[in-house]
């Protein structure tokens, strides 16, 4: 049985944060939560000028995790700081010359996960894609750039805010072997991001220069939908290597994919290919097949296009519990018939050579 946040953030509640009297979850306290496997890693982050006192709850806390069930190992950082924390400021700064696409240091390639409407799917093709290429021996980032509709943290099963040693450099999150990083870790669950276009295009800057992602042989960008701010920012920004368009087969998605395709062509970003998802429906009881949003619309857009279709995903629950539960389905079930056309996916852009 694996452990989870929720079971982790419940063991720590029964600790007191010396200062305030509140629970050390409560004051704020427990930082970066982070759990793979059977190893569970946070920091305890406090006032400088107390942090001897401290080491105590440090310590029982280190001992409180390591008690769980399915913890193999436990390990707690006591950090200080000499002012009250806050998230890196994400807002933009003083305007600079114009600059073209440019590397992100220490990442090899981007590919972009696209959509011309909501709903259709495409976080979830984001977040299992990305586990698949882990799967495949890749080093992985995703950065979650759906800032108004953040879902990779759910998706993902990560927890807790980000460290900042300097305030400035952004240490991002890691779980099923993918390094990630999210406007949903900076804000609370239910907290809105009320921004408007300048502030996103620089909250999207910041989120690719100042996070500290390490070496990467791929970054996967999940991106609103649509064909505004983030899609322009991130082409003009980054050196991307090509998008992934992903529709499902009915012609209300189709007309805004065709949309989608055509501003990255005026972006001059490759297309890699699409991605057909909720293609069809097997029921569970009896195994009737039903296409409840048509099927092979993708296909034959991709075909009419020149473009690839990359993959036909289907409509399945496995999928959904999967992604709410924080265990994409190529982590949960690597063999089952519904992870296979995420691993197709992987296993085409590594031979492309771009992931």
């Amino acid at each position: 049985m694996s452990v989870t946040p929720e079971a982790v953030k419940t063991a720590l509640m029964a600790l007191k944060d010396p200062a305030s009297g509140q629970d050390i979850v409560s004051a704020g306290l427990v930082r970066a939560l982070n759990i793979e496997g059977g190893e569970v890693r946070f920091v305890i982050e406090v006032p400088g000028a107390s942090a001897p006192a401290y080491e105590p709850v440090r310590a029982q806390a280190e001992a409180a995790v390591a008690a769980l069930q399915g913890v193999t190992k436990a390990l707690v950082i006591l950090t200080a700081h000499s002012q009250p924390s806050a998230p890196p400021d994400l807002k933009p700064k003083a305007k600079a010359a114009p600059q073209g696409p440019a590397k992100i240091p220490g990442v090899d390639h981007i590919i972009a996960i696209a959509s011309g409407k909501g709903g259709v799917g495409k976080s979830t093709v984001a977040a299992n894609l990305a586990c698949a290429l882990a799967a495949q021996g890749r080093r992985v980032g995703l950065l979650d750039a759906d800032v108004y509709g953040p879902s990779q943290p759910k998706m993902l099963g990560m927890s807790g805010k980000p460290g900042s040693p300097d305030g400035k450099t952004i240490i991002p999150m890691k779980n099923h072997g993918v390094t990630m990083m999210s406007m949903g870790l900076m804000v609370g669950e239910d907290q809105a991001v009320v921004w408007r276009g300048p502030m996103l295009m620089g909250a999207l800057q910041q989120m690719l220069g100042q996070v500290a992602w390490g070496e990467l042989d791929v970054l996967i960008v999940d991106l609103p939908p649509g064909t505004g701010d983030v899609q322009m920012t991130l082409s003009q920004k980054a050196e991307v290597d090509g998008a992934i368009v992903v529709s499902t087969p009915q012609d209300v998605a189709l007309l805004d994919a065709r949309k989608g395709i055509d501003m990255f062509r005026k972006l001059k970003t490759p297309i890699l290919g699409m991605v057909e998802n909720m293609s069809t429906h097997v029921c569970s009881n009896c195994g009737h097949e039903e296409h409840l949003f048509g099927h092979g619309g993708v296909a034959a857009e991709a075909a009419k296009l020149g473009v690839p279709l990359l993959a036909e995903v289907p409509l399945h629950l496995d999928i959904r519990v999967a992604a709410d539960g924080g265990t994409p389905i190529v982590v949960s079930a690597p063999d089952s018939a519904q992870a296979a056309a995420f691993h197709s996916i992987a296993k085409q852009l590594v031979a492309k050579g771009v992931a």
